[in-house]
């Protein structure tokens, strides 16, 4: 397989209407692009383009799929094209808009709406971690609401961390980079074995069975991004974990500026045993918001997150 890098679309590329003026971020699955529309609208836009299935050379605009690559990059290109279908469909203020998605130039585009503010992980690593708790509460109960949307979909996240939660300048959560939420919790679906983010992802996901995977693996990342909130680091690995568990050890010393209910709800997330861990987004949202003086209304939610600069953008 192969490790080249691709190179993206020109800036100034016409496809579908859709303008393309820069590069806002690039992975081993695909680019994501800011683009203008026929209106005159800012969107992002994402295209399909692994580059261990397809090679793109700079100035080429269509890829070329790598020797016996040619069913998985079309397995893929599928669920991709299904994902943006099934995310079409979701509209609620902390899921991230799909506005349009469609086929060009032998791959798939997915649009939606433009956002500007920073990653969780940036805030997390600007302020070197020890968020303060009504921060943390107020946004988790936002990153739950749009999670919970996303389960009544019958969708999942998968990969649900810091980085792929993004903080609009008022400070309201969304979540992003749904790259793995083709899955589907309906049995008749056929599963496909997802990439992940060590640290983020607990047991059942490493093994890849689709009967061990449900909202309770999405739960086990929400409780993970908490940790790296409150810590201001990764978590430990969940095979790592599965040797020598110390997670309620390490996370005993920020007792002293977390209430128990916070610390202990995270280590109620973080389980090994999917069965032990909160089973519903719901649930969750339940305990985060039961803690009264840490409950606040949303003037006071986006005083705790200051407004960007003028130009940080997404």
């Amino acid at each position: 397989m192969s490790t080249q890098q691709n190179a993206p679309l020109p800036e100034g590329w016409l496809v579908e209407g859709y303008r393309i003026l820069d590069l806002l971020a690039k992975g081993g699955f695909s680019f994501v692009y800011r683009a203008r529309d026929r209106e005159g609208k800012t969107v992002a836009i994402k295209e399909y383009l692994p580059h261990t299935l397809a090679r793109r050379e700079e100035g080429d605009i269509e890829p070329e799929i790598l020797p016996d690559c040619e069913r998985a990059f079309l397995f893929g290109l599928k669920c991709f094209f299904e994902e943006g279908r099934s995310l079409a469909r979701i509209n609620h203020p902390n899921v991230i808009r799909v506005l349009n998605f469609f086929r060009a130039n032998q791959t798939v585009y997915m649009v939606m709406q433009y956002e500007e503010g920073r990653t969780l992980l940036q805030y997390v690593r600007q302020k070197k971690g020890g968020l303060r708790e009504s921060f943390i509460r107020a946004m988790g109960l936002r990153v739950l609401s749009g999670l919970r949307e996303v389960h009544t979909h019958k969708l999942l996240h998968l990969d649900l961390k810091p980085a792929n939660i993004y903080l609009r300048r008022n400070g309201d959560p969304v979540l992003i980079d749904f790259g793995s939420a083709r899955q589907s919790l309906s049995s008749d679906q056929e599963w496909v074995r997802t990439m992940f983010t060590p640290g983020y992802a607990p047991p059942e996901q490493l093994s890849g069975k689709r009967e061990d995977i449900g909202p309770w693996t999405d739960l086990y990342s929400f409780g993970a991004t908490l940790y790296t909130c409150v810590t201001g680091q990764a978590p430990p690995r969940a095979e790592a974990r599965q040797e020598k568990d110390d997670l309620a050890q390490r996370l005993e010393p920020y007792r002293e500026h977390y209430t128990p209910e916070l610390i202990d709800l995270i280590v109620d997330l973080m389980q090994l045993d999917p069965e032990k861990r909160p089973q519903s987004a719901y649930a969750v949202q339940k305990v985060l918001s039961a803690y009264v003086p840490f409950l606040v209304a949303a003037t006071e939610y986006r005083s705790l997150m200051p407004s960007l600069p003028e130009g940080a953008e997404r």
